[in-house]
This record gives C-alpha cells, sequence and structure tokens, in this order.
C-alpha cells in the first residue's frame, strides 16, 4: 500500500488506473550527449509525491539534480556534471568537476585539502566521485504491495603497487515517498591496510538555501576550522543573501543522536512561499559517520550550504595521520553505511523535525 494524492492506494486498485506505473512512479535510464558531459549515464528515479532525483552512474553514482514539485533542492556547480576522462586529481583540479548536486562522495583513501602523505601526493576529495560505476542495474518493481526502485552498482579505486577498494552502494526510493536512502558497504579487497577516509558532501542550493534559512542540528559544541570560520561564529547556523567577496567558512559539529544512534540535521527555510517554509533533512547513525561538517558559502554564484557527515575532518590525509585520527581497512575489511534523504514539504514537518533534534541535542551520552 502506498500514500498517494492524500489517499491510502492498494496496487491492484492502481494497477486499474494506469497504463503503466511509470505513469506514476519509476526509473528511466539514459545518456548525456553534449558538451564535456558527453557519455555520462545518469538515471532519473520519480517517487509519484512530486520528489525526483538523478544518480549519476558515470560519475560514481553519486546524486546531481533533486527537486519537490518543481522546487530544486541542491546546488548545481557551474561545471555540470562533466565526464569522468576531465578529471583533473592533482592539488584543487577537482574543482573543473565539481557538479555539486545533492550529493557527491568524497573519498575513498582521501578527504580534504591536497597534501603529500608517506610520499604520496593527494588532490582535493579523492578519486571516487570522477570514478565511473561498473555492474549497474537500476530498475523498479513491486515489493509485495509496495512499489519499489533502485539504483546499484560498485565503484573501483585502485591502481598497481596501491589500494584495491570497492564501493558497493545501492541508491534507492520508494512510490509514495519523498525520501530516499544510500546503503554503501566500502571493502577493502587488497592485502594490505589502506587508509579509510569518507565523507558525504550533501548541498543545499536556493531557494532552501536563501537570506535567513537556516540548519537544524543536534549540535552540542561547533568548532570553527579556521580564523575565516571565527566571524559571526554565533551565526553558524544562520545563511544569508549572496555576499559579493564571501569566503567559505567551515565549522567541525559534535552531534547528539537519539537512543538507536540516529542523527538528524536539515537545511530549512522557513520564510519559504510566505511563510509556508520547505527544505530537507539527512539522517545518518553516528556510530557509523561519527564527525559531520557544515561548508557555509554564502557567495554570488556558489552559493550553497554543504551538511557534510563523515568519517573523517577535512584538513587531509597528512593531517589525519598526524593527528592520529586517520582510519583503517585492513585486508578484506568491510564498513557500511546508511543515509536517508528526504523533504520537509511545509512549516508542519520543520517544526516536528525540529522537536526531535531538540531532544538529540540534549540527550545524555
Amino acid at each position: 500500500m502506498s500514500i498517494l494524492y492524500g489517499k491510502k492506494v492498494m496496487r491492484k486498485e492502481l494497477l486499474k488506473r494506469v497504463g503503466d506505473i511509470s505513469q506514476i512512479a519509476g526509473v528511466r535510464i539514459y545518456e548525456l550527449t553534449e558538451g564535456n558531459e558527453k557519455g555520462v549515464e545518469a538515471v532519473d528515479i520519480k517517487t509519484g509525491t512530486g520528489f525526483r532525483f538523478t544518480v549519476l552512474p558515470g560519475r560514481g553514482l553519486d546524486i546531481s539534480f533533486a527537486e519537490y514539485k518543481g522546487i530544486p533542492l541542491s546546488w548545481i556547480s557551474s561545471c555540470g556534471e562533466v565526464a569522468a576522462p576531465y578529471y583533473e586529481p592533482e592539488g584543487l583540479g577537482y574543482l573543473r568537476s565539481v557538479h555539486g548536486g545533492l550529493l557527491f562522495t568524497c573519498g575513498l583513501t582521501q578527504v580534504g585539502m591536497p597534501c603529500e602523505d608517506m610520499g604520496e601526493k593527494l588532490g582535493l576529495h579523492g578519486r571516487v566521485s570522477n570514478i565511473p560505476a561498473k555492474n549497474v542495474h537500476a530498475d523498479s518493481a513491486w515489493v509485495a504491495d509496495e512499489y519499489a526502485m533502485w539504483v546499484r552498482g560498485k565503484v573501483i579505486e585502485t591502481r598497481v603497487f596501491g589500494e584495491n577498494v570497492v564501493l558497493h552502494r545501492e541508491i534507492s526510493a520508494k512510490m509514495g515517498e519523498s525520501c530516499l536512502y544510500v546503503h554503501d558497504v566500502i571493502e577493502n579487497r587488497g592485502f594490505s591496510k589502506i587508509p579509510h577516509m569518507l565523507l558525504y558532501h550533501i548541498n543545499g542550493g536556493y531557494p532552501v538555501v536563501d537570506d535567513g534559512s537556516l540548519l537544524l542540528s543536534p549540535t552540542k559544541k561547533a568548532e570553527p576550522r579556521d580564523d575565516e570560520a571565527k566571524i559571526r561564529m554565533d551565526e553558524y547556523n544562520k545563511f544569508y543573501g549572496p555576499t559579493h567577496g564571501f569566503k567559505e567558512r567551515v565549522y567541525y559539529h559534535d552531534m547528539g543522536c537519539d537512543k538507536e544512534g540516529n542523527v538528524l540535521t536539515a537545511l530549512v527555510n522557513k520564510k519559504f512561499n510566505g511563510g509556508e517554509g520547505f527544505g530537507f533533512y539527512v539522517k545518518y547513525f553516528k556510530k557509523e559517520l561519527p564527525c559531520f561538517i557544515e561548508w557555509k558559502m554564502c557567495g554570488e554564484r556558489e552559493y550553497v550550504v554543504g551538511m557534510e557527515p563523515a568519517n573523517c575532518r577535512v584538513a587531509g590525509r597528512s593531517e589525519a595521520r598526524k593527528r592520529g585520527e586517520l582510519e583503517f581497512l585492513e585486508p578484506g575489511e568491510k564498513r557500511e553505511y546508511h543515509l536517508e534523504l528526504g523533504v520537509l514539504p511545509g512549516k508542519r514537518e520543520i517544526l516536528e523535525l525540529e522537536k526531535k533534534i531538540k531532544v538529540m541535542q540534549w540527550k545524555r551520552r
């Protein structure tokens, strides 16, 4: 059973009313054909509620555009959905191909600033988002009385005389819901211990981000990354209109969680549509992703806020090693990660989420 258009709908009754279920919800696979996006494989998923998003198998199975009833959720960079062969791994070259989108993944052995670690030069945020996926399967099907949609595949980051690590990813959704689920398994297929760094770069854009928008989070403590982030530190969770010359401000959050270990965060614009409000949330397990980074970028064109659950900070692998914070995967080891991203369509849903977050914030650990 699904809830569609304000009422409960049984499978049999729904199928009587459509020629094909794709009229309501489903999966569409295609390929981009122009410019430096040519050859990028893409999958559109729509859930029947007005929630629609695009997964890019050609770009590490990350999520690009997302919308709800025509309202965009994510920031899209000026680079667009650049094909993997144009990736520049050195230094800050990553910034010439980063698409932004609802989610791009950073890792799997390096996250953060370019650095040199153990004689290896590492570029910004690692390689995984610029590696096309293999063994991709995108489909939809009835599971009992629910209609499910998914994209599955694996992204392999490997080299001779180096790491051999695989991201097994499934992104799924259900008809009648305005949310999606990410389930990742990261596996060290090599015979040596390797560094393991992972960050989910979730990017909110206009109109979710606008003058007066807020980050809602169960923050126990927020720490500025640098002197720039100390500016108006008391407003770390508040966002302004596009500001000329604005420099990025990055904060490390210590998050509270509920008794199951869930963390909830959200970007909300309470002024949207005459005060009706709008936004989206992220849910994850603190045990899996103990770090959270906020990227506050209220510039012109680069107008975006990042909610970034991670297993590390963003100073780069060399610094993580120096601080004794670098995680590793043993030969054959696997780790699982789970995320849920969903729409907050109005003030009632925002208020309900705020109540849950306040409980998390003050819960004793």
